[in-house]
């Protein structure tokens, strides 16, 4: 994984809306209507090269394939792992959704913004795991690296990365522990991180759960989270075994966009866990207005050697286009504290995190984030070279 040695490089946590033309395909497909396979391959591989395409001419420097072809991580996970199966109806699941702190606190907002946000494509219902899980995604994994290499022809990004699931925070009623359904669950997708890395991409771990797994069960004392906390990580390492950490990313966020976030766990929490995840780099929301200050707790905390920090300095949950300026502001402050070759600059997550038809940032304003964060990441280099 290079490095920040002669300039502030930039990246960021990976999904990309899909084209609407794409969405209907896609919609048609996990609705079990008709549709053209043929034209349905051809067309995520055009969106591939074209996302790509666009992160190279917004002087992004490590790229991806936008998850282009993936519809949601619930569609990932049935597609991919044998095991789960759809666990309730749309409507169950709004209603799911509704019975988190965020949402009860905020009823009438979060009833909209579901609506609005976070139907997707197809059904995208959530799933549970009802019996042994075994890995079925090495043709869907292989062309999306076939897809992602075509993408590269002619293009000479610093680096790319591969975006995958973590082992996450789904029901089990099939293995007799949390425990034993986790492990289960990573040797799976091992099989997916070994094809990533083994193509010569970066593999990137999207784990949207260790925030949400960190709060389970209020009733339970900090300390007994904390222990449920660590064999997810347990679980996660024993995944990437014998996968070179250099090779490896991990990005954590906290599942949800634009919205009160009042209940989201601090990063103080929660950094002893990210620093013991097997990954040479570590990708976090930094940008908005909820983690903004936590980049004080590197005052205080030594990042290990070999380590690299991804602080995004572009948010997801805002159309504001952050000024270059301040970009560089928020680079510089992490530079200074843990070393300006152990920082990239990122965004705070993905800009469509499930395939949808209205994602919460325009696709045109994502393009301006970009070349705005370009921007920020060369003020901030002729700042801390000079």
């Amino acid at each position: 994984m290079k490095r920040s040695t002669n300039r502030i490089l930039t990246t960021h946590a990976g999904s990309l809306a899909r084209p609407k033309d794409l969405l209907e395909m896609m919609d048609a497909k996990l609705c079990g209507k008709p549709y053209d396979h043929a034209a349905y391959a051809k067309r995520i591989r055009g969106a591939v090269a074209d996302m790509v395409r666009k992160q190279v001419e917004c002087d992004v420097d490590i790229v991806t394939d936008g998850e282009q072809s993936k519809p949601s991580f619930n569609a990932y996970l049935v597609e991919r792992l044998t095991g789960f199966e759809p666990a309730a109806s749309s409507e169950e699941r709004i209603a799911a959704r509704m019975r988190t702190d965020e949402a009860r606190a905020f009823p009438e907002y979060y009833e909209k913004y579901f609506a609005e946000h976070m139907c997707g494509v197809g059904p995208n219902l959530p799933v549970t795991c009802t019996g042994p899980i075994t890995y079925k995604g090495q043709e869907l994994v292989r062309t999306d690296i076939e897809n992602l290499k075509a993408a590269l022809d002619g293009l000479r990004p610093e680096e790319v990365f591969m975006p995958a699931i973590a082992p996450g925070f789904w029901s089990n009623k099939y293995y007799r522990s949390d425990e034993e359904f986790q492990y289960a669950l990573a040797e799976a997708l091992r099989i997916e991180y070994l094809a990533i890395v083994d193509a010569g991409f970066l593999l990137q771990i999207d784990d949207p759960s260790l925030t949400r797994l960190y709060r389970t069960e209020p009733s339970l004392s900090v300390a007994e989270r904390v222990r449920d906390a660590e064999i997810y990580i347990e679980a996660l390492n024993h995944a990437l075994r014998g996968i070179a950490p250099e090779k490896i990313r991990y990005h954590t966020c906290y599942g949800i966009n634009e919205g009160p976030r009042i209940f989201d766990i601090g990063l103080k929490d929660i950094v002893g866990l990210l620093l013991k995840v097997n990954s040479e780099a570590i990708s976090f929301e930094a940008a908005n207005a909820r983690h903004e200050h936590e980049w004080r707790l590197w005052e205080d905390i030594k990042l290990p050697a070999g380590k690299i920090l991804i602080p995004g300095v572009i948010t997801h949950c805002s159309n504001i286009v952050e000024h270059p300026e301040l970009i560089a502001e928020r680079i510089g402050r992490y530079a200074k504290l843990v070393g300006r070759e152990n920082v990239i600059g990122g965004s705070d997550c993905g800009f469509s995190s499930q395939a949808t038809f209205n994602p919460e940032i325009h696709p045109t304003v994502v393009w301006a984030k970009f070349k705005a964060m370009a921007e920020g990441a060369k003020i901030a280099t002729k700042q801390l070279w000079s």
